[in-house]
């Protein structure tokens, strides 16, 4: 699963409001104005909240002549709920398996006899491999601006802005507004 879908999911679902009424929606369907009722909410405020619940599939309606009904859609709250435990487990990190010797061999056919690249390699599989050696020497926890990571990139690569688009692309790092942090271990594709 996408780890944007997953990000938005708990977004949308880290609301008191939401959370109320996927717990009423539990006990069966549901028109807007019960659920308002049961909330002591306006009609157009449960709509919202409604709306975005069924933007990420965990609510659907159906239609009982004038009324319309709501429903939780239980298997995909379920996978969505579970889908963080298995962020960085073996279906993301079999795809990309490799012995401690085969990256050691990698990195070495990529690397001149000073330390830095040669060129990315197109290969996936191998370029993770790469981003990875480079990433070693930053700390976990530690907050990064882009210029330091510019800097820090350099040292292994001149195409900076490549690598680290590589980096937040894979999941390696995290950016928020020019600011780099480095992704738990658990989340690396290698």
């Amino acid at each position: 699963m996408q780890l944007d879908k997953i990000v938005n999911f708990h977004k949308t679902v880290g609301d008191k409001t939401r959370i109320r009424i996927i717990s009423l929606l539990r006990s069966g369907p549901l028109h807007g104005q019960a659920i308002a009722g049961k909330l002591g909410l306006k009609a157009p405020t449960i709509s919202h909240h409604l709306k975005k619940l069924k933007d990420i599939d965990v609510v659907y309606q159906r239609r009982d002549k004038n009324t319309i009904y709501y429903y939780l859609n239980e298997s995909k709250l379920e996978r969505l709920t579970h889908a963080i435990i298995e962020v960085g487990g073996n279906a993301m990190n079999e795809q990309y398996a490799v012995s401690q010797e085969e990256k050691a061999k990698i990195i070495q056919n990529f690397t001149d006899q000073t330390g830095r690249f040669k060129r990315l390699p197109a290969q996936r599989k191998k370029k993770l491999i790469l981003l990875e050696h480079i990433l070693r020497g930053l700390e976990h926890g530690k907050s990064y601006e882009e210029k330091e990571i510019n800097e820090y990139i350099q040292t292994y690569y001149e195409d900076y802005a490549t690598v680290r688009r590589e980096f937040v692309m894979a999941h390696f790092m995290y950016r928020d507004n020019g600011i780099y942090e480095l992704n738990p271990v658990e989340m690396w594709p290698v």
